[in-house]
């Protein structure tokens, strides 16, 4: 009998690759006359915004690309960068969003690292992109966003978007991928060796993590998602294409400050917001007089990173939001774990209830298996919310691999598992608390910074001889990076001058908020006794 089922072949009639695209020619189908994009006094429907994406496939195409060629943007939220997350991979590309924050060092080594054939970039960062470009030993291509909200910038390329895409056709015949595991984007996130590392996705992955986000965020269709979330981290967390698939109208921002989250909440009745810790302290913390009228609904809010203080969930609780914690990695295509709220907590006090949602939960539904596995003896722990062990986690959510990195790629999956190195006690109903980092990873603002990279800047220095850099606790960004300086002999250097030195080696938010002098703690061998250190910037 089991002769007949394998007589059941694939084809076309019952077999189609799995791809985010697919999002959105539905919706300009069905609701191609419904607002998608709004961003200052551009308003774009369904159906323009499948145009526009399919003009930029088009010209990618007629430009000579395709098929696995990496297409790189530097953008900030705007009607460019959400197309982008389209039409690049319509023509075959792979689209590589990069930190706008990075400094051009960093923005150099990813264009040459990633085989970037053709540059997308935002005029608005000029200045460290064209420093970028002239580190680098080949020309790109680029293809200037010319922001009209903020005038008239100088060029860095040739040509402009606009111009571009015209060469491009609106109804151009893409297709979706052959197979579901091509890549889809490269995104590069900070690394222990101090180097950042690509990321690579799938369509089939990016089309089952909005599935995910549908139902784990109980998204309605047509919600109203405001895009404060960088889409250069885990491509917006995925929303790009999740808001595509519920036929959102998505109100695009540049501006991250309470009083224009506020206005834009009030303007167009945003129902639903991601955002770091540091946003949603940013809300609290401003004046009364900003906050719109909530009273009648609840605005949903996404977060990620350092748990939010009970303080600030039981405040916004208060003026209308209602915040569900998640975790996740760039590995995992963003979150992959949420703190799904249960019945029987309700009656408990709102101190113990905000510990509870600052757990990181449980896995989301798109996921197959998130774990707590003891790192000496690789068995799983018990369920018993003090066992710490590291977070493990497999599906079909986790990355294909680090772009040309197999060593990388040899430490991070192994046994049937991608190991997170982040420290968690596992809780009953299989709710994962994290504790700590093994991996030397600084989470600030929403934003990974690799201690070992801030290092390697700090010994620079002509007067360092040892540096180590740590997480601090803090109130406003989750934690900020702290570094403890051993100085050669006889050396002198103030917090001040090293502060003042820092500005020209590294980007804003990776540089040093603490500065501590004297001699290192260091095992017999001269390693740097890391945990020693932990122990005292917490303190």
């Amino acid at each position: 009998m089991q002769k007949h089922y394998q007589e059941l072949t694939k084809n076309k009639a019952n077999y189609i690759p799995l791809s985010p695209l697919s999002f959105l020619a539905r919706t300009a189908d069905i609701f191609g006359a419904r607002t998608a994009i709004v961003y200052e006094d551009r308003h774009y429907s369904w159906q323009q915004t499948y145009e526009r994406s399919r003009a930029l496939a088009s010209a990618l195409t007629h430009h000579g690309l395709g098929l696995g060629d990496t297409v790189s943007i530097i953008a900030a939220n705007t009607p460019e960068m959400y197309e982008a997350h389209f039409g690049v991979p319509m023509a075959g590309c792979v689209l590589n969003t990069i930190n706008t924050r990075l400094e051009a060092e960093t923005i150099a080594y990813i264009l040459s690292d990633s085989d970037s054939r053709l540059l997308i970039a935002d005029t608005a960062f000029r200045d460290t992109i064209s420093a970028a470009l002239d580190m680098l030993d080949h020309d790109i291509e680029v293809i200037d966003i010319r922001d009209a909200a903020l005038g008239d910038l100088p060029a860095i390329g040739k040509i402009d978007y606009e111009a571009f895409i015209a060469t491009g056709a609106p109804d151009y015949d893409w297709h979706l991928p052959e197979d579901e595991w091509q890549a889809l984007t490269l995104s590069y996130t900070s690394g222990t060796s101090g180097r950042p590392k690509g990321v690579v996705y799938h369509h089939r992955g990016s089309y089952l993590m909005s599935f995910g986000t549908v139902a784990a965020w109980q998204l309605g269709q047509h919600p109203t998602y405001l895009y404060t979330v960088p889409m250069f981290h885990c491509n917006g967390w995925g929303h790009a294409w999740t808001m595509a698939l519920m036929a959102a109208k998505i109100v695009l921002t540049r501006t991250i400050t309470a009083e224009e989250i506020f206005r834009l909440v009030d303007k167009h009745g945003v129902t639903h917001f991601g955002g770091a810790p540091i946003v949603l302290g940013m809300l609290v913390n401003a004046p009364e007089s900003l906050r719109p009228d909530l009273s009648d609904r609840t605005v949903r809010a996404m977060t990620a990173g350092a748990p939010p203080p009970a303080s600030i969930l039981e405040k916004l609780s208060a003026m209308g939001f209602g915040v569900m914690q998640v975790y996740g990695l760039t590995e995992t295509y963003g979150h992959v774990t949420q703190c799904v709220w249960r019945e029987e907590w309700d009656d408990l006090p709102f101190s113990e209830q905000a510990e509870l949602q600052s757990w990181q939960g449980v896995t989301f539904p798109m996921n197959e298996e998130v774990a707590v596995i003891d790192t000496e003896t690789g068995q799983i722990v018990p369920r018993d919310g003090t066992t710490q062990g590291e977070v493990v986690i497999r599906g079909n959510t986790v990355m294909k691999g680090y772009y040309k990195n197999p060593k990388a790629n040899q430490e991070a999956i192994r046994n049937g598992w991608f190991y997170s190195g982040d420290a968690a006690v596992w809780h009953e109903h299989g709710y994962i608390q994290i504790k700590d980092r093994l991996k030397d990873v600084i989470i600030s603002g929403g934003e990974n910074i690799s201690s070992v990279e801030v290092e390697g800047y700090l010994y620079r220095h002509p007067l360092i001889v040892a540096a180590a850099v740590v997480a601090k606790p803090d109130d406003k960004w989750g934690e900020v990076p702290c570094a403890f300086i051993e100085l050669k002999d006889g050396a002198e250097l103030t917090a001040e001058d090293l502060t003042a030195w820092c500005r020209d080696q590294m980007a804003g938010f990776k540089r040093p908020k603490y500065f501590v002098f004297g001699e290192l703690p260091k095992t017999a061998t001269g390693k740097i006794q890391k945990f020693l250190l932990r122990e005292r910037a917490r303190a």
